[in-house]
This record gives C-alpha cells, sequence and structure tokens, in this order.
C-alpha cells in the first residue's frame, strides 16, 4: 500500500530515480505542494524529489544540493505554465526556488536562494 503524505501525494512520488530506495521528503515541502496543489487544482508531476549522491552526480546536481536531503522538488503543474506555477511558489515564499522553463525547483533550505536556469 502507497504511503500517503498529504491528500494528494504520495511518499514513492519522491523516492530517488537512481533506485536505492532513499525516499526522505521534508514535511515543509509536502504543505508547500500541497497548497501549490490546492491552489491550482491540478496533478502535480514529480520529476525529481530524493537523490542519493550516486543518483545526484548522474544528473549534474550540486554537491549541496537540498535533493540529498530531501528538502527539495522538481515539478510540473499539468496545464499550468511554469512561470505561473512559480510565480504562486514566490507568493507562497518558498525558500529555495528554482525558475527553469518547464519546470519549477522548490526547497526548503535555511536561508532563501533564487535563480533561473
Amino acid at each position: 500500500m502507497r504511503e500517503r503524505l498529504s491528500e494528494d501525494f504520495y511518499r514513492d512520488e519522491f523516492a530517488c530515480k537512481g533506485g536505492c530506495g532513499f525516499d526522505t521528503v521534508d514535511y515543509a515541502l509536502i504543505t508547500f505542494l500541497q497548497a501549490s496543489r490546492d491552489h491550482f487544482d491540478r496533478v502535480h508531476t514529480i520529476t525529481s524529489g530524493a537523490r542519493c549522491e550516486v543518483h545526484n552526480k548522474a544528473v549534474g546536481g550540486s554537491e549541496n544540493s537540498q535533493h540529498l536531503v530531501g528538502r527539495a522538488a522538481d515539478y510540473v503543474v499539468e496545464g499550468v505554465p511554469a512561470e505561473i506555477a512559480q510565480e504562486f511558489a514566490e507568493q507562497y515564499d518558498i525558500p529555495g526556488l528554482g525558475r527553469y522553463k518547464d519546470f519549477t525547483h522548490a526547497d526548503t533550505r535555511s536561508g532563501g536562494a533564487r535563480w533561473e536556469g
């Protein structure tokens, strides 16, 4: 049975794509993603959640990536341009926000960070 983390998100959606089984997810990140899901009323696809060091390196992730500690997710909101999803994240005041053309990176790091990819 799938482990539900919130009304619309399950732990396996955040598991490392490298197949190692790492699936830690920060509660504040889930809270933000659920708020985004409720706001848009659209499916959110998690394209990258938790990452082990091997998988992070394979995808070119930063050595200090928040994915390594389960505090980050890259996601796409079905039918919503990434720019609009990013505006919601900015209004929510998510600590880490990466703005990419086709997806959004959100993380719950201490302090704040903003960048474009």
